[in-house]
């Protein structure tokens, strides 16, 4: 095995993200068979000990990426705070290790999860920054008119700060409720949810079925198995719409500041 940068040895084996494991470096707290190390350093997992607060951490890596159905009423943490009896998304799958999240979800939500013990790449799928999009099949109640799409599509206004733009489609629709595809590169707390409820038509259902490109398929509720190297570059993959997405974004940006020029006129 090559060498490699120490923080990305240990993103990898779970220690935590790449800049969390940067700054456990520069705490003094890593060594490398046994000298304490600077960031910057290199090891080679498989030969090499490495030990962060005096713990030995894998010397040899097996990255493990596993896709569960979360179904509702699981909490999709890997550790329910106290008192709070729910199950949790970690207690569907027996594996060993500490293992990460990829794109959690609320309770009462369903579909599609990511458990990994590769730190880095969590944080990658996960944060904002990235871009990367995640896909939710989405029954509201009431008929979505096409200005409210786009009204969506734009950007609605939470927090005091404006939602990234998105893609919405409708997949079906009547007087009584609607089913939306809805994909995404963020994730505010119940993001979808709050803005479903803003624009008059609170949700029914809300099923995730993608991360990137990696779909669901038809794994059933509750299960879960390993990913093969296809269903890695899959995940790793973002949604085709990502690129209309950012037109949206563009979009939006002219005409903010047109409107800025118009006033200052």
């Amino acid at each position: 095995m090559p060498q490699q940068r120490v923080q990305k040895i240990m993103a990898q084996a779970g220690i935590g993200s790449r800049r969390k494991c940067e700054e456990i470096i520069r705490q003094g707290r890593v060594r490398i068979n046994g000298k304490v190390i600077k960031l910057g350093a290199k090891a080679d997992a498989a030969k090499d000990l490495i030990s962060v607060d005096g713990q030995r951490i894998a010397s040899a890596f097996e990255p493990l990426y596993i896709v569960v159905n979360k179904p509702a009423g699981v909490l999709s943490t890997t550790k329910a705070e106290k008192g709070d009896e729910r199950p949790t998304i970690r207690e569907l799958v027996e594996a060993p290790g500490r293992l990460f999240t990829i794109g959690r979800l609320d309770a009462d939500s369903e579909g599609l999860m990511v458990l990994t013990n590769d730190g880095e790449l969590a944080d990658k799928i996960s944060h904002p920054r990235y871009e990367h999009t995640k896909t939710y099949k989405v029954t509201v109640k009431g008929k979505v008119a096409r200005s409210t799409v786009e009204a969506w599509e734009s950007g609605v206004w939470l927090d005091d700060s404006r939602t990234a733009a998105c893609s919405v489609k409708v997949l079906q629709s009547s007087k009584r409720s609607t089913i939306l595809r809805i994909v995404m590169i963020e994730g505010r707390k119940r993001q979808i949810k709050r803005i479903a409820s803003a624009l008059g038509h609170p949700v029914i259902r809300l099923v995730r079925t993608h991360i990137g490109q990696l779909g669901l398929g038809t794994l059933r509720k509750g299960a879960w198995y390993q990913l093969d190297e296809d269903e890695i570059s899959a995940l790793k993959k973002p949604a085709h719409e990502l690129n209309a997405i950012r037109q949206k974004r563009r979009e939006r940006k002219r005409k903010t500041s047109r409107r800025v020029v118009s006033r200052r006129e």
